[in-house]
């Protein structure tokens, strides 16, 4: 391999860096790279996995996590998308431990360090794929093609597709996923350390250790699996010297030297095949009877190629998107945080201009598999082989091949494929720069794509610090994608600026007019700004397109409740439990319904159930004690405000709520203390003062009264109650005045 190192020597004349000062380097810029995003925000996915999922906390049982997907529902729940991942999220739990919360610095803190320390790994890693395996007589892999390690090692730290795996939590899969599947690559490598006279021996112990790092990489993602098939190709072409061209020549010419291939007579490497093929049926037989109730159910959105009824059709859109996956790797300009939803339209003809760029891809692919197969050059026969391995193995289970999968393009399963990419670009450098005399112009070009991909990598780190910069970044790339418009329509709302997200969700549901999800957001907003009409409209057609959608049906509901069709609303609430039966909310604004009708025990009843399922519900239980109080029943009243208490000890609403039952009870003394205490947790409530002032008005603490009152007005000048009671308040006192006279 020193042809190859003095090939690139003629474009990159620095000195030869020893490996501990390679690792370093790339290191450092790999790190400096992704350092922008230390101290983003939880955006797109990180919500679902991180933020709302109960598996991060310390009240759920680690054993759970075996039992649920990556997003905390039971793998056995049909609504499953079955991404078993219990190391990374194990790995998210502590995070969560260690910075006493959902502090995003420090989950994207580990996820710069873990690409650093991949970076550093794969120089070790190509020195392998270019250098091949040689050792010393003490058993030390000599680090060789120092260069070429160094150059694709930089290549791959600094490519900006890897954003997404480093800038988004949620990314952290794909980086552990990379990690132990290139360990058990190099574990593999170390299983031939030792040699003979006779040719080279296999260490047990290294390929079942080989074996065991590859499982722990499928437990952080499912894509690492893949690395027991790259270490069988890397056995037979490397170790076994396996030439594929050879062996076809001799079997079509019927050569009977074929029986003498030293390969077909190596026991250790069928061995090593067999290890290798039983242990991946094994781990797939495994992860299917965990996934329980088949594979997951996407929908035509997230996958529209996989829908197509023609075969035609989707063999030229599966194609298509190898050639945009292959695009990105080379061009990573046009990033995207999601390309489903109308952003890639399907190709539904082979009219269709499109179709030059699956057919430029399968010319580049097949040149590539001729070069790897036919060289005379073993060593080019080898490098473009794994290189060719690297690119294609590990993403496979991304490909729709073997099963359909929940998106079009993903730039994060691009990680580990883009090794495969270093490879053959580095290769094409070293080749291009032996056959030309512009060495300079090369060298130039070289420099020129890190720095370029560096700058890259600190923009696209930028735009995935929030949500709002990322979603916009999307309208350039993909301004036909539903659920980018979606998305900062969403952003829009949560910050309080309606008129903008309507505007947002409205062209999300015109890219998309089955866009259930828009339709329910935007008839929310027309509900809260009383476009009563409208939002019932697009609230029904939601439910129409999607029957079981629970949380449309309540909203319908409640537009219903307002626009008084009372017997509506009540049917709309209860097909939203139907679907949805751990409903708290829903059956929250089902008892508002029935306390509207005063059907006051089938809405205690339906507050009560609320609070079954989410005891924390502060609405239901004031609503409960505000009912149980207007009806005359106090005790009841005051033994569920004790409750609702003692479950929510903090929830300021519930000690004003609880302190106005005490006080009509005349416990003057406990009420008088809630008071104080729902005042001193919210200052800046008139009610809570104009209502504290009534106690001491009935308890006979004028004075104390009348200071409550007076600020109560202060807050609130148009309290008419208020200024009624300190009205009457103010003639007592003066009367009380008269008479001391």
């Amino acid at each position: 391999m020193a042809e190859l190192d003095a090939d690139l020597d003629r474009i990159l004349p620095s000195p030869v860096l020893p490996p501990f000062w390679a690792k370093l380097v790339v290191g450092l810029v790999a790190i400096v790279c992704f350092a922008r995003s230390y101290d983003g925000d939880f955006v797109f996915d990180d919500s679902e996995a991180i933020v709302n999922n109960k598996d991060l906390q310390a009240e759920t049982p680690l054993g759970d996590l075996w039992h649920h997907d990556f997003w905390g529902s039971r793998l056995s729940s049909n609504t499953s998308h079955k991404s078993y991942r219990p190391l990374t999220v194990l790995t998210f739990r502590i995070n969560y431990y260690l910075s006493g919360g959902f502090y995003p610095m420090g989950f994207h803190m580990v996820n710069i360090l873990l690409h650093g320390g991949i970076s550093v790994l794969m120089v070790d890693v190509f020195s392998v794929l270019f250098g091949g395996l040689q050792y010393t007589s003490k058993g030390r892999r000599l680090h060789l093609a120092p260069r070429a390690s160094l150059l694709a090692a930089l290549l791959f730290a600094v490519h900006p597709v890897h954003t997404e795996c480093v800038a988004g939590v949620v990314g952290r899969a794909d980086l552990l996923c990379a990690l132990f599947f290139l360990l058990s690559f190099l574990g593999y490598c170390k299983a031939f350390r030792e040699s003979t006279k006779e040719g080279t021996h296999s260490s047990t112990f290294w390929v079942l250790l080989s074996i065991f790092l590859g499982a722990v990489a499928m437990l952080c993602k499912e894509q690492g699996i893949t690395v027991l098939g790259l270490n069988a190709v890397f056995d037979i072409l490397v170790i076994g010297k396996f030439n594929v061209l050879e062996i076809v020549q001799k079997v079509l010419h019927k050569d009977k030297s074929l029986e003498n291939l030293g390969m077909l007579r190596n026991g250790g490497l069928l061995f090593r095949m067999t290890l290798l093929t039983s242990s991946g049926a094994g781990m797939l037989y495994v992860r299917w009877r965990i996934m329980g109730t088949g594979p997951p159910a996407f929908t035509e959105v997230d996958n529209p190629a996989s829908f197509a009824d023609s075969v035609l059709v989707r063999a030229i859109n599966y194609n298509y998107y190898y050639s945009l996956n292959a695009w990105l790797l080379l061009c990573p300009w046009w990033l995207c945080f999601d390309w489903s939803m109308g952003c890639i339209p399907l190709i539904k003809s082979v009219s269709d201009w499109r179709v030059i760029a699956l057919a430029a891809l399968w010319f580049c692919l097949i040149g590539l598999i001729c070069q790897a197969l036919c060289s005379e050059d073993g060593h080019k026969r080898r490098i473009l082989t794994l290189g060719l391995g690297f690119l294609v193995i590990p993403f496979l289970p991304a490909s729709n091949l073997f099963f359909r999968v929940g998106f079009v393009v993903a730039e994060r399963v691009l990680y580990l494929p883009s090794v495969g990419y270093c490879v053959l670009l580095t290769f094409g450098f070293a080749a291009l720069s032996k056959h030309t005399k512009k060495k300079k112009l090369i060298a130039a070009v070289v420099l020129g794509i890190v720095l370029i991909n560096m700058l890259r990598c600190v923009v696209r780190s930028g735009q995935w610090r929030s949500e709002e910069q990322l979603f916009r970044s999307a309208l350039s790339v993909c301004p036909l994608n539903a659920k980018v418009h979606y998305n900062i329509g969403k952003n829009l709302a949560d910050k309080g600026n309606q008129t903008a997200a309507i505007r947002y969700y409205r062209e999300a549901v015109r890219l998309n007019p089955k866009y259930v999800h828009a339709m329910n957001n935007l008839g929310n907003i027309l509900k809260e700004r009383n476009e009563l009409q409208e939002a019932e409209e697009l609230l029904s057609l939601a439910v129409q397109i999607q029957p079981d959608f629970a949380a449309a049906w309540m909203n319908l509901g409640i537009v219903q409740n307002s626009l008084k069709r009372f017997e509506a609303a009540e049917q709309s609430y209860r097909t939203a439990i139907k679907h949805r039966r751990k409903y708290p909310d829903c059956y929250y604004n089902l008892g508002r319904l029935y306390a509207d009708l005063n059907r006051h025990v089938d809405a205690l009843n339906a507050w009560r159930n609320a609070t079954v399922l989410k005891p924390e519900h502060s609405l239901a239980w004031n609503n409960m004690i505000i009912l149980l109080d207007n009806t005359g029943n106090l005790a009841q009243a005051e033994a569920v405000g004790r409750e609702a208490l003692g479950l929510i000890p903090n929830d300021h609403s519930l000690m004003f709520s609880l302190a106005n039952v005490l006080g009509k009870s005349q416990k003057y003394k406990e009420s008088e203390a809630l008071f104080l205490k729902a005042i001193k947790a919210n200052p800046n409530a008139a009610s809570y003062h104009g209502n504290l002032a009534v106690l001491y008005h009935r308890w006979g603490h004028l004075d104390l009264a009348k200071k409550h009152y007076e600020i109560s007005l202060q807050l609130d000048p148009t309290a008419s109650g208020t200024k009624e009671n300190y009205g009457l308040l103010r003639r007592k006192l003066e009367q009380m005045q008269k008479k001391d006279v």
